[in-house]
C-alpha cells in the first residue's frame, strides 16, 4: 500500500510539474536547483539514522525529482518551437515538398492533408473536398503560410486551436493551397495497407447501407466522427451519446476478445498474447493514433500481458501508466488535447466512482445489464462534467436515460456491422440478409438520440466559467469519495471481524473492481 501511495503520489508530481511548465516558462537552473534538493533531501534522511526519517526523506526527495522531471520535460519540448526555417515566411507564399503522413481527414465542406516536409516540419492544410489525396503521396503545397489562431466557440469558450495543433506536432497551417501530386506510396506500407483495407471495407459498407445508418456505422466500428455529418453529429452530442461514435477501451477490448477467440485454439498463451498486441496496435494504426486510443491500447496491452504471466492487474495503476508514457512522448496533451482529458477522467470514473454506486443499488434488480449501464453512465459523466462544463459549455440533461437505452444496443450494432463489412468483402448474398437488420439496429440508435432532443432543455448550455471551478469541483468530489471509500473500507474491516474469510485478488484498482463491461 506504502509503495502504490508513493507510485501515484510520484506521477502526480511528473503531471503537476508538466503542467507547471506548460502554462510557466519554468527556466532550467530552476529544474536544476529543484533537482539538487532532492538529492539533499535523500542525503540527509540517510544520514539522520531514523527509519522513519529515511523513508519520508526518500519519499519527498523521489516527488520533488519528478516533479523537476515534469517541468524537465515539457521544457526539451518548447526547445524545438519556432526553430524551424519555416518561422521567417508567415503569410508568405511559399511552397513546400513533403509526404502526408497521415489519413486526410474528409469533411463535409474540406479535407484536411498533414504534411510532413523533409525539413521535418508538419503542415496542417485544408483543401477542397473534392481533392484526391491519400496517404504515403509525395506532394507539392503552394499557398500562404500562416499560423494557427485560437477561435471562439458557439458556446462562447475560446478554443485553444495552436495548442491543440501543438499537441500534433503542428506549427503552421495552409488554407486552399494549390495541390500537386508527384509520386505515390511513400509513407509506412503497413500503415497503407492497413488503410486501403479500411477504405475497402468501408466503400463495401456503403453499398448496402444508406445515410444516416452508415455514418453512424461507420463511426461505431472505426470511429469516423466526421462520417455522421453536421446534424447528426449536433443531435448526438445533445443526447450525450457522442461518445459512442468516438473509440475508447471498449472497442480495443473488443478486438482483444476476437482475436483471442479465434486462435483459441493455440495452446501457447505467450503465442496468443503476441498476435492480441499486434491485432491491438494495429487497430490503432488503423483508425488513427488518437489519444483516446492510444491509451486503451497501453492499458489493453499491459492487460495481455499481466493475464498471459499470472500477474495481478491492477486497472488504476495501468491507467496512471499509460498516461504517463504518454505524457513523456508528447506533454502537451496533458492541457491541450481534450480528448486525453475526458479519456482519463471517463476511465477513471469507471474505476473509483461506479463501485461506489454498485453499493448503494446492490438491491436493485439487474435486468438486461440495465443497472450496469446505468451505473457506468452515472459514473462517467461525474467524472467528466467539470471538464464538459469548462470546456464545452454544454451539458445534456437526458444523457443518462438514452445511454440506458443505447448502450446495451452498441455492441449488437458494432457486431452486426462488422459482419456485414465483411459479407459485403466475400459473399454478397449474406451481406443482403445482414443487412436489414444492421440498418434497423442504427436506424434505433438514430431514432432514439433524435427523439431525445424534442424534449424541453435536453441540452443546456452554461455560462462561461473561470478555470479555478474545475478543481473546486474535482476538489469536492474528491472528498466525497474519500468519505465513501473510508465507510466502505470500515465496513469490510467489521465484515471481515465478525467472519474471517479469505479473498483472492482480483482485476480492478488496488482497493476496487471496475464493472465487468469495462473489463
Amino acid at each position: 500500500m506504502k509503495d502504490a501511495w508513493l507510485l501515484y503520489v510520484g506521477i502526480s508530481a511528473f503531471v503537476v510539474g508538466i503542467a507547471i511548465g506548460t502554462v510557466f516558462s519554468v527556466s532550467l537552473p530552476v529544474i536544476v536547483w529543484l533537482l539538487v534538493i532532492a538529492l539533499a533531501v535523500a542525503v540527509l534522511g540517510v544520514r539522520g539514522g531514523k527509519t522513519i526519517s529515511w523513508s519520508h526523506s526518500v519519499s519527498l526527495s523521489v516527488v520533488i525529482s519528478l516533479l523537476a522531471l515534469g517541468l524537465l520535460r515539457i521544457e526539451l519540448a518548447r526547445w524545438s518551437e519556432g526553430q524551424s526555417s519555416l518561422a521567417t515566411q508567415i503569410e508568405q507564399e511559399v511552397t513546400l515538398t513533403g509526404v502526408i503522413v497521415r489519413e486526410p481527414d474528409r469533411r463535409e465542406r474540406s479535407v484536411h492533408w498533414y504534411l510532413k516536409t523533409a525539413a521535418g516540419d508538419t503542415i496542417l492544410a485544408y483543401g477542397s473536398p473534392f481533392d484526391q489525396i491519400a496517404y504515403g503521396d509525395m506532394v507539392t503545397l503552394s499557398g500562404t503560410l500562416a499560423v494557427p489562431e485560437a477561435f471562439t466557440t458557439e458556446f462562447g469558450r475560446t478554443f485553444n486551436y495552436p495548442g491543440y495543433l501543438l499537441a500534433r506536432e503542428v506549427e503552421y497551417v495552409m488554407f486552399r493551397p494549390e495541390v500537386t501530386v508527384i509520386a505515390s506510396n511513400q509513407g509506412n506500407w503497413l500503415v497503407a495497407e492497413l488503410l486501403s483495407a479500411k477504405q475497402s471495407f468501408t466503400t463495401a459498407l456503403g453499398t448496402y447501407l444508406h445515410e444516416p445508418s452508415y455514418g453512424l456505422a461507420v463511426g461505431l466500428l472505426l470511429g469516423i466522427k466526421q462520417a455522421l455529418g453536421d446534424e447528426l453529429e449536433m443531435i448526438f452530442r445533445q443526447a450525450g451519446i457522442i461518445h459512442i461514435v468516438v473509440l475508447s477501451g471498449y472497442n480495443v477490448m473488443l478486438v482483444v476478445a476476437f482475436v483471442l477467440f479465434t486462435l483459441s485454439f493455440i495452446p501457447s498463451r505467450r503465442v496468443r498474447m503476441w498476435c492480441g498486441l499486434l491485432a491491438i496496435w494495429c487497430f490503432a494504426l488503423l483508425v488513427g493514433l488518437s489519444a483516446t486510443v492510444v491509451r486503451a491500447c497501453i492499458m489493453a496491452s499491459i492487460f495481455l500481458v499481466a493475464t498471459t504471466y499470472d500477474r495481478t492487474y491492477l486497472v488504476t495503476r495501468a491507467l496512471c501508466i499509460a498516461g504517463t508514457v504518454m505524457l513523456l512522448f508528447n506533454p502537451y496533451l496533458l492541457l491541450y488535447d481534450i480528448g486525453f482529458q475526458l479519456s482519463f477522467m471517463a476511465t477513471l470514473g469507471l474505476i473509483l466512482i461506479a463501485p461506489q454506486f454498485e453499493t448503494l443499488l446492490m438491491r436493485a434488480p439487474a435486468r438486461l445489464g440495465v443497472k450496469n449501464f446505468f451505473i457506468a453512465t452515472v459514473a462517467t459523466q461525474i467524472a467528466v462534467l467539470p471538464l464538459l462544463m469548462y470546456h464545452i459549455g454544454e451539458i445534456s440533461l437526458v444523457s443518462v436515460l438514452v445511454n440506458v437505452l443505447v448502450l446495451p444496443i452498441v455492441p449488437v450494432a458494432m457486431l452486426l456491422t462488422f459482419l456485414l463489412g465483411l459479407a459485403a468483402l466475400v459473399f454478397s448474398p449474406l451481406a443482403l440478409l445482414l443487412s436489414a437488420p444492421t440498418s434497423w439496429v442504427l436506424s434505433y440508435i438514430v431514432m432514439i438520440a433524435t427523439w431525445s432532443t424534442y424534449v424541453p432543455y435536453a441540452a443546456v448550455s452554461l455560462p462561461l466559467l473561470p478555470v479555478w471551478t474545475v478543481f473546486v469541483l474535482y476538489g469536492i468530489g474528491g472528498m466525497w469519495w474519500y468519505r465513501q471509500y473510508s465507510s466502505m473500507k470500515r465496513d469490510t474491516k467489521t465484515k471481515r471481524g465478525r467472519a474471517p474469510t479469505e479473498t483472492r485478488p482480483r482485476v480492478g484498482s488496488d482497493k476496487t473492481e471496475p464493472p465487468i463491461f469495462f473489463r
